[in-house]
């Protein structure tokens, strides 16, 4: 399609325009994918008995720890006495252990355990299929393109 002859969402999508359309804001539009992605992946997640945010600390634990509670609250967009719970709830299950840190023994850092680890790589084979399923038809530009816009949003929020 010639990009000339493309309408201009960009106006549509904004709340304050008399000609406002839902379908053209993209906060929508993300709120829609990520509602239909929660039930997806929870149902995948329920038999492991593994909740979104605890999925949400395994991954980030499991690509880099020990890490401060407080970095994973951010990389997981989980607020903190929210994120407090969850470490909480995650240690006696045995996933995590809660240490002073090396380096500054006022902040608290999460490791995954062995228990945490096999439950991560587990969920991770559960939820490659339906990872798959939801890129299939993107492209290798169609992807690197996505998440570069996904972040120009998230950078302009700031």
């Amino acid at each position: 399609m010639d990009t000339t002859m493309r309408e201009d969402l960009r106006a549509l999508g904004n709340p304050g325009s008399s000609d406002f359309r839902v379908d053209a804001y993209p906060f929508y539009q993300l709120n829609r994918v990520a509602s239909r992605y929660n039930v997806a992946i929870e149902s995948v997640l329920r038999p492991l008995e593994i909740d979104i945010p605890t999925w949400r600390v395994l991954m980030i634990l499991g690509e880099r720890a020990p890490l401060a509670i407080g970095q994973v609250s951010k990389s997981a967009v989980i607020n903190l006495s929210t994120m407090m719970r969850i470490v909480e709830r995650m240690a006696k299950a045995n996933l995590v252990t809660i240490a002073p840190s090396a380096s500054d023994g006022r902040v608290r850092e999460l490791a995954l355990t062995e228990h945490g680890a096999q439950k991560l790589a587990a969920a991770r084979e559960a939820t490659s299929p339906l990872y798959e399923k939801i890129i299939k038809g993107f492209s290798q530009d169609d992807f690197g393109q996505l998440l570069a816009l996904l972040d120009r949003l998230y950078e302009n929020l700031d």
